[in-house]
C-alpha cells in the first residue's frame, strides 16, 4: 500500500511522525513524506490509498502561513468521496482560520489540551481499527475535541487524571484540569471513502508504543479498505 504522510508544523516537528512510521515500513507499507506544504500537488492525491495528516495549517515548522486553500480543501473532499482513505493524527485536528470544509471532512476541530500528563488509551467498542490493541498509557497532550460529524463513531477513549488545583480549573486550565475522558479514536465515512482520527501522538514515545503502532497499522489498513 502506498501512503502519503503530511507532517511538520510550528508546534509539532515532522521528525516525530517520520520516526514513528518507520517500523511500519517493515509491514509492507510504502510511505512518501511531505514536510513542506509548498511541495504538495493536490493532483497527486489519487496516487495514494491513504493520506496521513499530521500537520495543522502551517506550511512547515519554519513557515506558519496557511496552506489549506479552498481548492486544496476541496481536493481532499473529492479524494475521500471517490474512495480515498484519510487518517488524521493528533495535530491534524487543529483547524486554521478558514478550514471549515476540511474540518468537516475530518469531522472535528481541536478545542483544548491541558499540560502534558499520563494519558490512558483504551478501546470502548469492537472495531477493525482497535482489533488487538491493548490499553496503553503514555505521557501525552490530552486532546479535547469539538465533534462536527454526527456520524463520528468513537471507538477508543483517552483518560487523563486530575492535575493541579481544583480552584484554578477555570482560571488556569492549562496547568489545572479535572479528570477527563475524551475521544482517542473515531471513524467515519464520507462518500466511498473512510476517515480515521487518532488524537494521541505528541511525543515520539507514544508513536513507538507497540499498541499505538498496532493502532496505526490497523487504521491505515482500514482507511485503505484492506480490513
Amino acid at each position: 500500500m502506498r501512503v502519503l504522510l503530511f507532517c511538520d508544523d510550528f508546534h509539532h516537528p515532522g521528525e516525530v511522525p517520520i520516526q514513528g512510521i518507520e517500523p511500519l515500513r517493515k509491514k509492507g507499507i510504502h510511505f512518501d513524506i511531505i514536510q513542506n506544504a509548498k511541495d504538495f500537488d493536490p493532483k497527486s492525491l489519487g496516487d495514494y490509498g491513504v493520506i496521513i495528516m499530521s500537520t495543522c495549517d502551517n506550511v512547515s515548522q519554519e513557515d506558519t502561513s496557511s496552506w489549506k486553500t479552498e481548492a486544496i480543501q476541496e481536493a481532499f473532499v473529492q479524494y475521500v468521496e471517490k474512495g480515498g482513505g484519510l487518517m488524521v493524527t493528533h495535530n491534524g485536528t487543529v483547524a486554521g482560520e478558514n478550514t471549515d470544509k476540511l474540518d468537516r471532512l475530518i469531522g472535528c476541530r481541536f478545542a483544548f489540551h491541558p499540560n502534558q500528563t499520563p494519558v490512558l488509551v483504551q478501546a470502548i467498542k469492537p472495531h477493525s481499527v482497535t482489533e488487538g490493541v491493548k490499553p496503553f498509557c503514555q505521557e501525552d497532550e490530552h486532546y479535547h475535541l469539538e465533534i462536527l460529524a454526527p456520524d463520528a463513531d468513537i471507538i477508543s477513549a483517552a483518560y487523563a487524571p486530575a492535575q493541579g488545583q481544583a480552584e484554578k480549573y477555570e482560571t488556569e486550565p492549562y496547568f489545572n484540569a479535572p479528570a477527563c475522558i475524551a475521544p482517542a479514536v473515531y471513524v467515519r465515512t464520507h462518500g466511498k471513502g473512510r476517515v480515521c482520527v487518532i488524537t494521541p501522538g505528541h511525543n515520539i514515545a507514544v508513536w513507538h508504543n507497540a499498541e499505538f503502532q498496532r493502532l496505526l497499522e490497523n487504521g491505515i489498513k482500514w482507511c485503505g479498505g484492506v480490513i
